[in-house]
């Protein structure tokens, strides 16, 4: 077991502070700028965007280290599609839960009763690129499809998160038939994954001009009017995202016996990174890095985080289920019970087939709407002024919710050294943290 100091987490002070309060103070010039010099503000978006291609660039080779690492640290085959078959069931189940409240909420809190729009007069054209990607990607055959890549290297050279997992899953089953004569490579592999680590730590001291840009552009594109003239949808979309957080996620950590709060605090810069980039792809290998140093078996963290990155998208679930509600209140679009528990349904297959597609939450939307048809799919031009800020939301309740499932699965594997989580959340202010009971098994 690696001492509670390991020095792929050690971080080396800045004369300039911590990378959150640089963060946070990017955040607030940028708002600044934005709202003071507008026209300005737009052409800073190609800084924002070398960020997360820089973070991007990365996500393959770890994701696919991890993955094969994970399955190769197991025991065997049995024990590798136990962790993943729980996994999924946590996957599925949670996630149709925040869809759930999404629906109820939006049908409680009627954000869209009112505003009567007419949908024959929205300009359809600004979503036809999502609406063509909903077609391509829709569909059960579809998704299965979309899993395979034409060839090995394809995957990594599209990016599609769903492929390299598959490519990742089958490279690690094929590797622990001869574990032992196969050590060498797994050992190249490890190598690899730090080095990655590494490469997304230099990374990370861009992380403030990525905030700066997102907010300025945002302010600057959209401007402070327009981006309160959606404030009561989006408002509600963060207080629901805050109810999920707190409630659901909050009773799960209770059950798993580990306060939710300080965890919390423990990945507060991962959490304001992820604000202030609107990405919670920036933040995938220093969480791996932290929930390892927490406890959490090196296996488990390799097969559960990648793969709920792709399957646990709770804050997107959220924002799915109360956007097509929502279009559907702003076009006077009447939906009763069956409407809304078939909407219920199509959001959990359609949530996870657009998974590795580039603006998978509006072409995941798009989809649904296609599929419904009742639901205008021009209708999305309506949340395009506040798209930033409430994927500021979701991508922070997505990087919450697989933090907590990936120590939840650790939990019910045994690979969870609850002692050392005590001992390192204690150092952060809360209520007592984490309860002994659970020992840890170090994988060789």
């Amino acid at each position: 077991m690696a001492a509670l100091g390991d020095s792929r987490t050690r971080k080396r002070a800045s004369p300039l502070g911590p990378l959150w309060l640089q963060v946070l103070i990017a955040i607030a010039l940028g708002a600044a700028v934005g709202s003071i010099f507008p026209h300005a503000a737009g052409k800073l978006k190609p800084l924002g965007d070398g960020f997360i291609r820089l973070i991007s660039m990365t996500l393959g080779p770890i994701i696919f280290s991890s993955v094969v690492l994970g399955i190769a640290r197991m025991g065997d085959l049995k024990e590798a599609g136990r962790v993943g078959i729980k996994a999924l069931l946590y996957f599925e189940a949670v996630s149709s839960i925040s869809l759930l409240l999404g629906l109820v909420a939006i049908d409680v809190l009627h954000p869209g009763i009112g505003l009567n729009i007419n949908a024959g007069r929205l300009n359809a054209q600004a979503v036809s690129g999502y609406a063509v990607a909903a077609r391509q990607h829709s569909g059960f055959m579809a998704f299965i499809l979309n899993i395979i890549p034409v060839s090995m290297g394809g995957a990594f050279v599209s990016g599609n998160m769903l492929q390299i997992i598959l490519v990742g899953v089958l490279f690690g089953l094929a590797l622990s038939q001869f574990r032992a004569a196969a050590q060498p490579l797994i050992d190249l592999l490890d190598l690899i994954l730090r080095v990655m680590f590494g490469i997304v730590g230099f990374i990370m001291w861009l992380a403030p001009i990525g905030a700066f840009e997102a907010m300025a552009y945002s302010v600057g594109q959209y401007g402070l009017g327009s981006l309160v003239q959606l404030a009561k949808f989006t408002g509600e979309v963060w207080l629901v995202s805050l109810v999920f957080v707190v409630v659901v996620l909050g009773l799960i950590a209770h059950f798993a016996r580990f306060n939710l709060f300080r965890l919390l605090r423990y990945i507060a810069e991962e959490l304001l990174i992820t604000f202030g980039t609107s990405s919670s792809e920036a933040v995938l290998a220093p969480l791996m890095l932290k929930l390892e140093q927490l406890g959490c078996d090196k296996g488990v963290v390799g097969m559960v985080m990648p793969a709920g990155y792709t399957f646990n998208a709770d804050g997107t679930s959220i924002y799915l289920s109360m956007g097509a509600l929502f279009i559907a209140q702003a076009t006077n679009t009447h939906l009763g019970l069956r409407e809304q528990i078939v909407i219920l349904l199509v959001l959990m297959l359609t949530s996870k087939g657009s998974a590795g597609v580039a603006g998978a939450g509006f072409v995941t939307l798009a989809a649904t709407l296609s599929t419904m048809h009742q639901i205008p799919v021009a209708g999305l031009v309506l949340l395009l002024g506040v798209e930033r800020l409430i994927n500021a939301a979701r991508a922070i309740v997505n990087v919450i919710g697989n933090s907590v499932a990936t120590i939840v699965v650790a939990r019910w594997e045994r690979a969870f050294d609850a002692p050392r989580a005590s001992t390192i959340l204690a150092s952060f202010p809360g209520d007592p943290g984490m309860k002994a009971g659970t020992v840890r098994r170090d994988r060789p």
